[in-house]
């Protein structure tokens, strides 16, 4: 029997949708519950790669002085995804699963190997092309990476000097 080019695509198509609902019902079946946000090796290691790309040029110049703010500023984005409602922690979770999983790291975020060994270039080019992607879905995405870095990055009063900021008023007695 000859397969034919529609043939395959019908095939392919229906087991597609074979294993989608087979997945929604197992997922209706089987909720799962919603959990705190786990910052494990992988995760920490994707924010420790996006930090220094997101804060390009606010960053320290010396290479411990930069080592120990990304430090710090992946500590509070942690602290700040902490902070979100436990639906939102599990968006951001499933985020950081699906750019720990190597095919989906390769195919939407272009980096080959481990976080930990990208290069600032590979990672300033997945965000660009996340922020300007023409799927809202990779836009929203990378926004919550956005907000969630910055905004903890210039939450810590150390970083205010740099743009002029005094500080919130002081109360006058």
């Amino acid at each position: 029997m000859e397969t034919k080019r529609r043939t395959f695509l019908k095939v392919g198509a229906l087991g597609a949708l074979a294993l989608a609902a087979g997945g929604g019902i197992y997922r209706y079946i089987h909720p799962s519950p919603l959990g705190r946000f786990v910052l494990d090796g992988e995760a920490k290691a994707a924010i420790d790669a996006i930090v220094p790309a997101m804060l390009a040029g606010a960053l320290p110049d010396d290479p411990g002085a930069r080592g120990a703010a990304v430090a710090a500023t992946t500590v509070r984005v942690h602290q700040a995804i902490l902070g979100l409602p436990l639906a939102a922690q599990k968006e951001v979770q499933d985020l950081f699963g699906l750019l720990s999983l190597a095919p989906a790291r390769r195919l939407l975020a272009g980096v080959s190997g481990g976080w930990a060994g990208a290069s600032a270039e590979q990672v300033a080019v997945f965000l660009h092309d996340w922020r300007f992607h023409r799927l809202g879905m990779l836009q929203s995405a990378y926004h919550a990476l956005h907000d969630l870095i910055i905004g903890s990055w210039y939450a810590d009063p150390s970083s205010w000097a740099a743009i002029g900021y005094p500080g919130p008023m002081k109360e006058l007695a």
